[in-house]
């Protein structure tokens, strides 16, 4: 088993920047990738970004040159750095892991954190 946290959400001003943190313990070896998500009130939930420990990172089109993924291999832990924020990326953030590679959709992930709350006022 995979056990996952996240943190760094809260409410912010357009343009502002935050930095969410996904924590990762247990059977850590087994995780190829590690995704974030967002899941907007009412809507479903969307692919942000994604990587693996190796290798170029994913991006959706919608956050492309204001987020950044990242890792920390030795803490078990990815970043989304989120700058430029904007209302419409009011949302939980999830964090996921997957064993088997790098997927845009949720089903391809088979741990998933608690989500952390972002909140962009106008």
């Amino acid at each position: 088993q995979v056990q996952l946290v996240e943190s760094g959400g809260g409410l912010v001003q357009a343009g502002g920047s935050l930095r969410l943190s996904c924590a990762s313990s247990g059977r850590t070896f087994s995780i190829a990738a590690i995704g974030w998500f967002c899941q907007a009130l009412g809507k479903e939930r969307e692919f942000v970004a994604g990587m693996r420990w190796s290798g170029s990172p994913t991006y959706a089109d919608s956050v492309k040159g204001r987020f950044t993924i990242s890792g920390d291999n030795a803490k078990n832990t990815v970043y989304l750095q989120m700058n430029s924020l904007k209302p419409e990326d009011t949302a939980v953030y999830y964090c996921a892991a997957s064993r088997g590679g790098l997927w845009s959709s949720p089903s391809g992930y088979e741990y998933w954190g608690q989500g952390t709350q972002v909140t962009v006022s106008s």
